[in-house]
């Protein structure tokens, strides 16, 4: 997983469900939390980028879970890019128990470039196309004090 962003979260007690594993549902509440960090850090801060008339909306995403996490993992998501069209872009997202590594899911998650306000889709400026294909390898924001 060095050769990508990594979001470090704790699973809280209050997003396990009756069977004691992470709510399905939440995993989404997971990607949207380590995607902002991972795009904070390729194109800055949020607010910045919707002032110069940019924004972002997801168009698609599929997860695939392979094992659960429990209440009080820490889950190490990784985020890089898996493809950068004209007017689109496509993150991969990776979940791992990081005390031992253990692959928990995978995602991939589509956005389309809109104009911040009215929502019309627009091509990918080219530098932040080329931020975006170059990543953030190697950075790990920790939020679940793991480090």
């Amino acid at each position: 997983m060095s050769d990508c962003f990594r979001h470090l979260l704790r699973v809280r007690y209050a997003e396990c469900d009756g069977q004691n594993v992470v709510f399905n549902g939440r995993y989404v509440d997971y990607i949207d939390v380590a995607v902002t960090e991972f795009l904070r850090v390729v194109w800055g801060n949020y607010q910045d980028i919707l002032a110069t008339g940019i924004d972002s909306q997801v168009i698609a995403l599929s997860l695939n879970w392979k094992a659960p996490a429990h209440f009080d993992d820490v889950l190490a998501i990784g985020v890089k890019p898996a493809r950068i069209g004209n007017t689109s872009y496509t993150l991969e997202v990776s979940f791992y128990r990081y005390a031992t590594q253990t692959h928990i899911a995978s995602a991939e998650i589509t956005y389309v470039m809109v104009s911040a306000g009215d929502h019309k889709k627009m091509t990918i400026p080219q530098t932040m196309r080329e931020q975006l294909a170059q990543g953030a390898p190697g950075v790990v924001v920790d939020h679940a004090g793991a480090n």
